[in-house]
């Protein structure tokens, strides 16, 4: 019984109730005018439902009345964008008012039905009413007074379930807003990605020169030495900081620009940084590097990156030889190390699958493994 009557408790059915009621204010001001002519709300819902801005009203009416609260209600808040928008929605508003009808009547009708039967039962002159006409009165009619109440309940459940079910079907999204409701989903996945990316990039390599920086530190019990490696963990963290400050903004403010974030151009603060933590890198630029499209050279800056970091993570203050050049459309980077037994077999790791990653998103290339001796990070990404 009380799932029976828990549709009662839920405040989407008076809501949904209240959504077919709203076109009866338009009728029922006709019906004053003409009641001879029912039927011309309906014939002028046809041009009206072709003016594109009816079906942004009719989807926000139907969000806020049909499914109240509902996170997806798969019903559109857009003007319509083509003729086929604007006939689904001509038709939405032909049976809206249709199923209004039926409401109305409904609500009104049954409810004095059951007032009838009761007076049917009760009444010294029962002819009188014009909605259960006897000619005696009988208490039979009063068993039958609860049934045109149940035959309302179910007409306002069921039209209220029929309304929103029409509604998704007719006010849904078109194939072109779902299709750039996909892209949108696509780019903010996409986004997430990169993010999560940026900080372990940043983050991992500021850790990484902090740790190798203290332990050598520790281990040289020079004063001078623990004072530049100090220096040293200062300005990383420093550079950390900044690049958290940027990942953060694109958080906060999804829209900002992304050249923000460091570019090869800036390729010195991380050779300094690894300098710094004990590593002798050398390094060769052929090719201009302002001429590398602003993707590119940002993508090149987080290999590099996470190419440094996984050195100092994995083979310590190692010579590294570095090369970039620009050639051919193309930005190639290497970063080679002697070989150590602490380094992980090829593909292991998630630094190595990042940096696959980026060189994939761009359509580009990457090899890393051990070659002659070294271990080495190859990568060559398009500028076009």
């Amino acid at each position: 019984m009380a799932r029976f009557l828990r549709p009662l408790l839920r405040g989407t059915t008076y809501t949904r109730l209240l959504h077919l009621w709203v076109p009866m204010l338009v009728v029922s001001v006709w019906l004053f005018i003409d009641m001879s002519k029912p039927w011309v709300p309906a014939v002028v819902l046809l041009p009206v439902g072709l003016i594109p801005a009816v079906r942004l009203g009719e989807g926000v009416q139907a969000r806020l009345l049909l499914t109240p609260g509902a996170h997806e209600s798969a019903i559109s808040v857009a003007p319509s964008a083509s003729w086929r928008d604007r006939l689904r929605t001509v038709l939405w508003l032909e049976v809206r008012m249709a199923l209004g009808v039926v409401a109305m009547g409904a609500s009104v009708w049954l409810p004095m039905t059951t007032v009838g039967l009761v007076l049917a039962a009760t009444a010294s002159r029962p002819d009188d009413n014009p909605f259960v006409p006897v000619a005696q009165p009988s208490w039979v009619y009063a068993l039958l007074s609860p049934l045109p109440l149940l035959a309302l309940y179910g007409v306002v459940v069921g039209l209220g379930e029929l309304v929103t079910a029409v509604a998704r079907r007719l006010l849904g999204p078109s194939p072109s807003e779902r299709l750039a409701a996909l892209e949108e989903r696509t780019e903010q996945l996409l986004e997430r990605n990169r993010i999560a990316r940026e900080l372990h990039d940043s983050i991992g390599h500021a850790l990484t020169v902090a740790v190798v920086q203290a332990g050598a530190a520790r281990a040289a019990g020079d004063p001078a030495f623990t004072d530049r490696a100090l220096d040293a963990i200062e300005e990383t963290g420093r550079a950390a900081l900044e690049d958290l400050e940027r990942v953060l903004g694109v958080l906060r403010e999804s829209g900002g620009p992304a050249s923000s974030r460091p570019a090869l151009t800036e390729t010195d603060r991380l050779l300094e940084s690894a300098r710094l933590s004990g590593a002798k890198v050398d390094i060769e630029v052929t090719g201009p590097l302002d001429g590398v499209p602003g993707p590119v050279s940002r993508e090149g800056y987080r290999i590099l990156q996470e190419s440094l970091t996984n050195v100092l993570r994995h083979a310590g203050a190692v010579p590294v030889r570095v090369r970039i050049g620009v050639a051919n459309d193309t930005l190639a980077l290497e970063v080679r190390n002697p070989l150590t037994a602490a380094i992980p077999g090829p593909g292991r790791g998630s630094g190595l699958r990042g940096i696959r990653e980026r060189a994939s998103l761009l359509g580009g290339r990457a090899r890393t493994g051990p070659d002659e001796g070294d271990w080495q990070v190859h990568v060559e990404l398009p500028l076009r």
